[in-house]
């Protein structure tokens, strides 16, 4: 809404009613035992700290030691007790609450139903009264509880809740902040009893947690989108984010239309991006029956695969790409799915293309171009090579080759990482946190690399953990310290915390980074937890990049996160991480605002949160496949995807490359990265910058092939030659950048691409560029 725009008597009302209404926070966890009570008593003691009278009621602590510890000073409004099947419950004493009326209230269970003969049926209500009184409360849930998610989730887990709300109370909720922890954690506190009571079987399955956890990290990620989109559209800001996908599929009433909407299908499933579809009608023209029976065939198809469908009429065809491109913006589309038709270089001069001319209007949102798999080979769907499940025969007599690699295996060190959405979310705070409690179980646990940046709280986590000194390096003309691997490696504990995995060391260090240290000290059968921010990954630079404007140097290739046995997000909202910024708790003082301005900004803060939920979730569903194929949300990938990234020396090559790999990773597809030199030597520059992209290339698990061509006009041949050489099915390039005066004398590749590899798929990359996205409304 415009900040210039009057408000009517209704919004001004409800706006002087949002004022004295209390606030609602809602923690969620996958299941019970995440630490959801453990948090909210957390958040009330430092509420209580800021001088916020806090009191709690009806909160189960099961009995868990840590829990306990955090009721210490936290005022109690006795709960009513009474027994349900022999169970003992709570409900909230209302009248009492109003009478004391503190500021907030902490409560458990918010499915909870009330006893027979209580004011309200449900918490839900209690609460929503409490709040209508200016009584802010914070509470908790589990992802089953739901309704909408329960049965999804009962579906594929077969585990049921016994109470639920409506899938749209977080609607009502001022902030929703997630417990995210691995199915590993989960099982290791049942191990050790730290749960209490008997676990249903089916939360001890490690499939059944993980779609748990995957449920949970989409569900809060959508939340985050929609306050994204909010935001972004109260800044005035147009298109895709970067933050998810939003796939659109331009199809017509055709017999090939269906084959479109079930490419696009496929593609947003990969990506677990949305699905749309749009048709375009030509207005003066009446539908034959054909297309009125592909119309329902297409219509029905969508509802099937869950895609928003929508037909628009079409005043003339030549505006086609215009109002295509125009609808894409506006609904944060960040790939366009179409076909292209068959035209030879000189129909496509006089004629023209409605996929030249949708390249040359979408400069932000990518265009997938699909194969013409009628004219080659039907559908070409191919089988998944046997084996590619990872099972082995358990019959097969082990090679010398496999024995060693399994007790090396055995001998490494186990892995485990925090990652969050920024800095300050308590990444460290929680690594040490856990250092602690192992050592409380007298596990040998060290410090190998802590950075506090002075923050007290953190500081005082160290508790009784040794801190390994850190070696001193000369480095001009100053001594830098890093970590000491060798003395850690000498002192030999079994487990060491370090800290900001994606650091590069100082020159002349024995490693260059520090996730390299860390593969030294697993390799020496050393267990480690570290701590890395999403920003920092290699494959999502690009999309950090787009979100706040920054370009982060220092990475980590994705490859080190999926060698991680656990990966943990930890979550924090952007509210709570502005405050702890403006209370001096993440960077000093003085630098306060100079953040709060830049990288801290609350779409920022927005974007990396919805980033960081995303990628953890699809880490979940990968890990998902890799135990089960079952249990994925996303089922298997049953099409065999070669993909072929063709990249020159520009600027761009580094963006396509990260995006060859996500695609190549998300479809299980083997890869290559393909450059031709025409001319003679590599002139120094270019040298330097083919060793930058093979590094690029090698850091991501690929492999970077440079071919020689005698003159330009044989380098479209040869890059054709290899696609077909290697049965490449999906191609990536980038957007040409060449004039349209251009064209009309030489062929530009992608043109050529579109008359001669018709048999593969075609991803031109956006060049993402905020001014071009500024232009299309004007």
């Amino acid at each position: 809404m415009s900040p210039y725009k009057r408000k009517t008597p209704e919004e001004i009302l409800y706006s002087i009613y949002r004022l004295r209404r209390g606030r609602l926070k809602i923690i969620i966890g996958s299941v019970s035992g995440s630490g959801k009570t453990y948090h909210m008593l957390e958040e009330g003691k430092l509420l209580q700290q800021q001088g916020i009278d806090v009191v709690i009621s009806a909160v189960s602590t099961m009995q868990r030691a840590e829990t306990v510890q955090q009721l210490v000073n936290l005022e109690r409004v006795p709960s009513l007790h009474w027994i349900k099947d022999g169970k003992e419950q709570k409900d909230l004493p209302v009248d009492i609450l109003l009478q004391r009326n503190p500021e907030v209230l902490l409560v458990d269970s918010l499915a909870h139903r009330n006893r027979e003969g209580a004011r309200f049926e449900t918490r839900l209500d209690d609460i929503r009264y409490l709040m209508d009184h200016g009584i802010s409360v914070i509470t908790t849930i589990n992802v089953y509880e739901l309704a909408g998610m329960a049965e999804i989730i009962q579906q594929k887990t077969g585990i049921c809740a016994e109470e639920t709300v409506p899938l749209n109370t977080l609607e009502l909720a001022d902030e929703v902040r997630l417990i995210d922890v691995s199915p590993e954690t989960i099982l290791k506190r049942i191990e050790e009893g730290v749960l209490g009571g008997e676990t249903p079987p089916a939360l001890t399955r490690r499939g059944n947690l993980g779609v748990l956890r995957e449920l949970s990290l989409r569900l809060v990620a959508e939340g985050v989108n929609d306050s994204l989109e909010r935001h972004r559209e109260e800044q005035g800001l147009i298109g895709p984010s970067g933050a998810t996908e939003r796939i659109l599929v331009s199809t017509q009433y055709h017999w090939n239309g269906s084959l479109y909407v079930r490419r696009g299908q496929q593609i947003a499933k990969r990506l677990n991006g949305e699905l749309m579809v749009v048709t375009f009608v030509l207005t003066k023209r009446q539908l034959t029956k054909d297309q009125q029976s592909f119309k329902r065939a297409i219509t029905k198809l969508a509802q099937r695969v869950d895609a928003r469908f929508e037909e628009l009429s079409l005043p003339s065809l030549r505006l086609l790409p215009a109002i295509l491109v125009r609808y894409a913006i506006r609904n944060n589309v960040t790939r366009i799915v179409m076909g292209h038709s068959k035209k030879s270089r000189w129909q496509e001069k006089w004629q023209g293309s409605i996929a030249n001319r949708v390249l040359r209007k979408s400069r932000n949102i990518d265009v997938f171009l699909m194969a013409d798999r009628a004219e080659q080979e039907g559908e070409r769907i191919l089988p998944i090579k046997p084996g590619s499940k990872g099972k082995e025969e358990p019959f097969h007599r082990l090679t010398s080759q496999e024995i060693e690699q399994k007790i090396e295996r055995i001998h490494r060190g186990t892995f485990k990482v925090y990652i969050g959405a920024a800095p300050g979310v308590g990444k460290t705070y929680k690594m040490l946190q856990e250092g602690n409690l192992l050592l409380t179980k007298g596990i040998d646990v060290v410090i190998g690399l802590l950075e506090t940046h002075g923050r007290k709280e953190t500081q005082r986590q160290i508790g009784g953990l040794t801190l390994i000194p850190r070696a001193r390096i000369q480095y001009q003309s100053s001594q830098l310290e890093e970590m000491d691997t060798d003395s850690i490696i000498a002192r030999h504990p079994e487990v060491v915390l370090v800290d900001e995995l994606a650091h590069t060391n100082v020159p002349g260090s024995v490693t260059k980074k520090r996730y390299e240290d860390v593969m030294r000290l697993l390799d020496n059968g050393i267990s480690v937890i570290t701590t890395v921010n999403v920003q920092h990954l290699e494959s999502l630079n690009d999309a950090v990049a787009q979100l706040t404007g920054v370009r982060v140097r220092e990475t980590v290739p994705d490859a080190v996160l999926k060698m991680a046995g656990e990966v943990e997000l930890i979550d924090v909202t952007p509210q709570m991480l502005q405050e702890r910024m403006r209370e001096g708790k993440i960077y000093a003082t003085e630098k306060v605002n100079q953040a709060l301005e830049s990288f801290f900004k609350i779409g920022n803060l927005i974007a990396l949160r919805e980033l960081a939920l995303r990628e953890i979730a699809d880490d979940v569903d990968e890990r998902l496949e890799a135990w089960d194929r079952e249990p994925s949300l996303r089922g298997p990938w049953s099409r065999r995807e070669v993909i072929f990234v063709c990249v020159d020396l520009g600027p761009r090559a580094e963006r396509l490359i990260r995006r060859g790999f996500r695609i190549a990773h998300r479809l299980k597809a083997e890869w290559y990265v393909h450059y031709v030199h025409c001319g003679g030597h590599h002139t120094p520059e270019e040298q330097k910058r083919l060793g930058s992209l093979r590094h690029l290339t090698e850091r991501l698990g690929g492999k970077m092939e440079v071919a020689l061509a005698g003159s330009s006009a044989v380098v479209h041949q040869q890059l054709l030659y290899r696609m077909n050489e290697v049965q490449t099915t999906q191609l990536i390039i980038g957007h040409s950048r060449r004039p349209l005066w251009r064209s009309l004398f030489k062929e530009s590749f992608v043109h050529y691409l579109l008359r001669h590899a018709r048999h593969m798929d075609m991803l031109i990359v956006a060049d993402f560029d905020p001014e071009a996205a500024e232009a299309v409304k004007y």
